[in-house]
């Protein structure tokens, strides 16, 4: 042990000799903590022999197992279009992205962005407004189509095309249509480093055809968007409120280049604006059972009490001509159940480390603090109180995110609004689980839109006030960016 820790030393050392040479201020990593083996607190899970971000946190009590996989149940099983004899699952659509929610997030990680251009887009969704803000909905909605371009529907045509061999099948007059076909025409371009290593890369270029209702405005701005891992959020929505404020630095006082700001959006249960903390662009108010709600009706077309309009325009007629599935509550979930895939959410673990404190994930570890990329992926949080949840309470958690919004630069801007926050700006995402990504269901697309293939690619796409930190990282010998990515996906 004692070789080893002089070892992991000697390597920082190195490091932090390079990184100040180069003109970096940063500070060196903090004392290594033991809880930093477990992200989640006593939630965090064993992911072998098979990797899943939906699996039970470790610590959910006995009693609460049933209810959690009844809302694994009711997130995995593909809903029917009305009329049926199921009456618990009708109501799909009738335009929606996905028949189930877990069909985005697959096995409770990232969407696959299509590789071909002929292949349709099916999981990951395009965004759409124009231009103007609102209190309420954070965005001014496309006229004809909204604020997110539903590719499918619930006819029996659009059905036929997608399962049979023959791709002219046409849709009938009296069937209501999806809005759009959209596919992704990649675009390639390189890095390279001041070592003259080259990286490809790419970025995505959506192909909306075949709209169905006319022609979009011609101010509409697009964002497509890639379906983040799910695992985690229930501790996330108990951090306080404070302790992200603490992190945020709207003016820059400090003058480190980094100015993260909380958005501030409508919370639709207290009819108010509040903090954001969920959604890309951190556009949904702390609250799961918002998010969930707000997923199922505009990704599945399921109403519930808190968004009880079918994702229908006043333009799309048949659309609200289509039979609805309705129950008692005059919505298609009822609020028990949506309270079911809510709780699941929350209680999804975190996994746990493997070679946390090995030689080269330490010394990445080190790298990580002296590049500057802890700055806005803040290590870690102690969750507060929670009378409904305790077994999630008061958990050290490694999550690595400020939950702030930062502009990321013109090259990852989409240009698109949304509350308060800018075209250019997104919220830090979280890196725990990030190196179990292609275990968990074979997606390697990160970002926002799913542009990068790896974590090096991530990187290298970073500008805007993470400029500095991909500078020092793009400064540093292969070796040495090696490490850091392996403790980054070591998280």
């Amino acid at each position: 042990m004692y070789v080893l820790q002089k070892k992991m030393v000697s390597a920082a050392i190195g490091s932090s000799m390079l990184l100040t040479m180069g003109g970096c201020s940063n500070p060196s990593a903090p004392t290594l903590s033991p809880t930093e083996a477990l992200p989640g607190g006593d939630t965090s899970v064993s992911t072998r022999p098979y990797a899943s971000f939906q699996l039970p946190a470790e610590n959910l009590p006995q009693a609460l197992h049933p209810d959690f996989h009844a809302g694994k149940a009711l997130a995995h099983q593909p809903w029917v279009r009305a009329p049926t004899i199921t009456t618990a699952r009708d109501g799909l659509g009738p335009i929606y992205n996905a028949r189930t929610c877990l069909f985005c997030h697959i096995n409770g990680g990232r969407s696959q962005m299509p590789d071909s251009p002929n292949r349709e887009l099916i999981g990951p969704f395009v965004r759409i407004s124009i231009p103007g803000s609102d209190k309420i909905q954070g965005v001014v909605p496309e006229p004809v189509y909204g604020d997110q371009l539903q590719t499918q529907s619930v006819a029996l045509s659009h059905q036929l095309r997608q399962v049979s061999q023959v791709r002219k099948v046409s849709l009938k007059s009296q069937e209501v249509k999806p809005e759009a076909y959209i596919y992704i025409d990649w675009q390639k371009s390189s890095f390279t480093y001041p070592d003259q290593t080259v990286v490809s890369l790419r970025w995505p270029k959506p192909r909306i055809t075949k709209l169905a209702y006319g022609e979009l405005d011609s101010n509409t701005l697009f964002s497509l968007r890639n379906s983040p891992p799910i695992h985690g959020t229930g501790l996330l929505e108990l951090i306080p409120q404070s302790a992200i404020d603490a992190l945020a630095d709207p003016q820059d006082k400090n003058g480190d280049g980094i100015s993260g700001r909380v958005n501030q959006v409508w919370d639709f249960e207290q009819a108010k604006t509040v903090p954001g903390r969920f959604g890309l662009k951190a556009n949904r108010a702390n609250n799961l059972r918002i998010v969930t709600a707000a997923a199922f009706t505009g990704d599945v077309g399921i109403t519930n009490s808190i968004f009880p309009q079918q994702p229908c325009t006043e333009a799309q007629i048949q659309c609200l001509k289509t039979p609805h599935g309705n129950g008692e509550e005059g919505v298609e979930i009822p609020t028990k159940l949506l309270d079911l895939v809510s709780d699941f959410l929350r209680n999804i673990g975190v996994p746990k480390r493997s070679n946390w404190n090995s030689e080269t994930v330490l010394a990445g570890r080190e790298l990580f603090f002296r590049t500057g990329c802890q700055a806005c992926h803040h290590p870690d949080y102690t969750t507060g109180e929670s009378s409904r949840m305790p077994h999630l309470a008061k958990q050290k958690i490694w999550p690595y995110t400020d939950l702030l919004l930062h502009d990321m630069g013109a090259d990852l801007a989409d240009d698109r609004p949304d509350y308060e926050a800018t075209g250019s700006e997104w919220r830090t995402p979280p890196l725990w689980g990030v190196g179990l990504r292609e275990a968990v269901n074979g997606s390697n697309n990160l970002l926002h839109d799913g542009r990068a293939r790896t974590v090096e690619e991530a990187i290298i796409w970073h500008g805007g006030e993470a400029q500095k930190a991909k500078q020092n990282f793009v400064n540093l010998k292969a070796d040495q960016r090696d490490l850091l990515i392996k403790f980054v996906e070591s998280l």
